[in-house]
C-alpha cells in the first residue's frame, strides 16, 4: 500500500477541520437560538408595536434577548418573559396590585411552581409577564421598571 501524500493528508486535515468547525457554529447556534414561545392572541395590535419601542434593555440585571414570537420579549434566558396581546382580565378576586399607575394582577390560576405570571388590569390589549421563581422575589422591580413601557398603552379601567 501507497502511504498518502502530504498533499492528500493536508486536504484531509482541511476538510475535517471544516467539518468540525461547521458542527462547532450548528451546535452554538441550536444553544443561543432565540427562544420560540407562543404569541399572545392579539399581539399584532398597534398599541404592542409602541410598547415594543419601550422595553427595557435590562431587567433584573439581565439582558435583553431576541424572542422569535410577535408581541414576546425575554430578558436573560427567559427569567422575564413578556407577551403583549393578552385579552385583560375582567372583575377578579386575584391579588391586585398598583405598581406606580400601572395595576397588575397575580394570576392565581396561571402562578406555578417555577414562574410567577401577571397581567395588566384595564388595559386593552393586557401585558402579561411571567418571572422565573428564582428572580420572583425581585418581580416588583421587574413591574416597576416596565411601568413606562406598559404606559404605552391607555388604562381604561382600575383595581378595585
Amino acid at each position: 500500500m501507497v502511504p498518502p501524500s502530504k498533499k492528500t493528508l493536508v486536504t484531509a486535515g482541511a476538510v475535517g477541520g471544516t467539518a468540525l468547525a461547521a458542527a462547532g457554529v450548528l451546535a452554538f447556534s441550536f444553544l443561543t437560538a432565540p427562544p420560540d414561545i407562543a404569541s399572545a392572541p392579539n399581539a399584532s395590535h398597534p398599541l404592542c408595536g409602541d410598547l415594543a419601542r419601550h422595553y427595557p434593555p435590562q431587567l433584573l440585571g439581565e439582558d435583553r434577548t431576541e424572542a422569535k414570537g410577535a408581541g414576546v420579549a425575554v430578558w436573560g434566558d427567559s427569567t422575564v418573559v413578556l407577551r403583549c396581546g393578552m385579552k385583560s382580565p375582567g372583575p377578579t378576586t386575584d391579588l391586585c396590585l398598583d405598581v406606580n399607575g400601572v395595576d397588575w394582577v397575580l394570576r392565581s390560576t396561571a402562578t406555578g411552581g417555577s414562574r410567577k405570571t401577571l397581567i395588566t388590569y384595564g388595559r386593552d390589549p393586557a401585558v402579561e409577564v411571567t418571572v422565573a421563581a428564582e428572580a420572583a422575589t425581585s418581580a416588583g422591580d421587574t413591574l416597576v421598571d416596565l411601568g413606562d413601557a406598559v404606559k404605552a398603552i391607555p388604562q381604561t379601567s382600575k383595581c378595585v
